[in-house]
């Protein structure tokens, strides 16, 4: 285990030249080189020793190793087979840290984790970022609280209100089943090899309650997903791609109190529940 602060230019240098690891764009692998971000991102986080936590693509330890100091049991996925021998070196000394190599979108989470309670905390590859937090988040994990970094514009959708540029179902999504906010910006020389845009952490902390009452989660999120299938249609039209016809499209809006001539992007969680339920009594699901 290295002793030194591995969030460090001169380190994550000397990593990658010891081991001959070369970046790979295709993983979108940037690491952290500034330990204070790193601090940050623990705290937000809120950890203490009785916590169990899954990084989601450790690379070669530096936000690992501040997981590791704060006492949490921290479970690293790895998709990068190279990794794992590394991460033995350099956060290999903790007896409170797992590295696993494989995909996180196919990994039995529960198991991994003992089907208790976890945080999660991860520096996410840019390219498949959405991806990653739909999953965590539809597969409802006992997941407290998810604190991620990512691109700003990724962080701008995550905490979007309606009617702005940002909104969209990533936006629907994350606010339905979590309380997000911005925890902090990330400039690009903040990382070797430096991104070419600013990135953010955000703070997703879990909701006990959705903050409104669907009697089917599949039909709400089925609205949610045609509302911006089209942006620039208007909301009776994008319902179309949910293979309702037209008249029962219209009768679902007239039950939901909605004008259908709206565009999805300016849509209420409160206003996608109410299509939602209404579709269900429209067609006695």
């Amino acid at each position: 285990m290295l002793e030194s602060v591995i969030a460090s230019p001169e380190v994550v240098h000397y990593i990658c030249k010891r081991f001959g690891i070369h970046m790979s764009k295709k993983l979108g692998q940037n690491f952290l080189i500034r330990r204070s971000v790193v601090d940050e991102i623990v705290d937000a986080a809120e950890l203490n020793p009785t916590d169990s936590v899954l990084e989601v693509g450790p690379g070669i330890g530096t936000l690992t190793q501040g997981l590791a100091q704060s006492g949490a049991s921290v479970t690293a996925v790895e998709l990068d087979r190279r990794l794992p021998e590394i991460l033995a070196v350099t956060v290999g000394g903790y007896e409170n840290v797992r590295i696993v190599q494989g995909d996180i979108l196919q990994v039995n989470i529960p198991e991994l984790m003992d089907n208790k309670p976890f945080k999660v905390v991860a520096n996410l590859p840019y390219y498949i970022t959405t991806p990653i937090i739909m999953t965590l988040l539809e597969r409802k994990l006992p997941i407290e609280r998810l604190v991620v970094m990512v691109q700003r514009e990724v962080a701008e959708r995550m905490v979007a209100a309606p009617g702005t540029k940002a909104y969209g179902a990533l936006s629907v999504v994350v606010q339905y089943y979590t309380e997000p906010h911005i925890v902090m910006d990330v400039p690009p020389k903040a990382f070797m090899p430096a991104p070419e845009v600013t990135s953010a952490v955000v703070c997703c902390k879990r909701r006990t309650e959705p903050p409104v009452q669907v009697k089917d989660e599949k039909i709400l999120f089925r609205v949610i997903k045609a509302a911006f299938a089209q942006r620039r249609k208007t909301f009776s039209n994008t319902m179309k791609t949910t293979g309702l016809p037209k008249d029962t499209i219209a009768a679902v809006l007239e039950k939901a109190g909605i004008d259908g001539q709206r565009r999805g992007e300016t849509f209420s969680l409160d206003e996608f529940a109410a299509v939602a339920n209404a579709w269900i009594e429209v067609e006695g699901l």
